[in-house]
C-alpha cells in the first residue's frame, strides 16, 4: 500500500492542485488514494498492468464531482439570495421613532455618568477603540481597564433601567389623568 501511495501521490497531487487548487490537497490525495484501494480490493481493475489509467481515470471522476458539487452548492447559494427580501434600510417611522428614543435616552445616562466611565464606554464601544490602546493613552493595566469597565457598565444599566422605569410610570400616569378626565 505505502508502495502504490508513494508512486502515485506527486502525479496525483500535481493533477488536483492545477485542476482544484492547493486548498485541502492533501485530503484530496488522500481521498483518492482510499478510493483507487477500494476499487482495487472490489476487484474493479481487471488488468493490472493498466493500474496508470486506472488510478487516472478515478482522479478525473473525482475532479468532475468535485466541480460539480462546487457549481449545485453555487446555484443553492444564487437561488437562496434571490429570494432574500430587498428591505427599506430607513425603516418604518415606528422603528425610526424608537431608535431616536434609545439614542436619546443612551446620550441622557451617558452625561450622568462620571467623565471617566463615559470616556471609557464611550471610546470603547462607539468608537470601537481597542483595548491597548484606550489602555495606553489612559495610563491603565488590563486589569484596571476590565474593572473600571465593568463598574462603568453596571453604572450606565443601573441609569439606564431608572430612567426607563421613570419614564414608564409617568407614562401610565399621563394614561390614566387622562382617561379620568374624560
Amino acid at each position: 500500500m505505502e508502495e502504490l501511495y508513494q508512486l502515485f501521490s506527486r502525479g496525483i497531487r500535481f493533477y488536483l492542485c492545477r485542476q482544484l487548487g492547493p486548498q485541502e490537497l492533501d485530503d484530496k490525495v488522500h481521498d483518492t488514494f482510499v478510493v483507487v484501494v477500494q476499487a482495487i480490493r472490489r476487484g474493479e481493475l481487471r488488468e493490472p498492468e493498466r493500474l496508470m489509467g486506472f488510478v487516472r481515470t478515478i482522479v478525473r471522476r473525482q475532479v468532475a464531482a468535485h466541480i460539480d458539487k462546487v457549481v449545485h452548492n453555487r446555484r443553492e447559494q444564487a437561488e437562496f439570495d434571490s429570494t432574500v427580501r430587498v428591505v427599506d434600510p430607513r425603516g418604518n417611522p415606528e422603528e425610526t421613532a424608537i431608535f431616536k428614543q434609545r439614542i436619546g435616552l443612551i446620550r441622557q445616562v451617558l452625561g450622568e455618568l462620571s467623565e471617566r466611565d463615559r470616556e471609557i464606554l464611550t471610546r470603547f464601544y462607539i468608537d470601537e477603540q481597542s483595548q491597548d490602546q484606550i489602555c495606553s493613552e489612559m495610563g491603565l493595566t488590563e486589569t484596571q481597564f476590565r474593572l473600571l469597565k465593568s463598574r462603568a457598565k453596571a453604572r450606565f444599566g443601573e441609569l439606564g433601567k431608572k430612567k426607563l422605569v421613570h419614564k414608564n410610570l409617568s407614562t401610565v400616569f399621563l394614561r390614566t389623568s387622562r382617561s379620568v378626565s374624560h
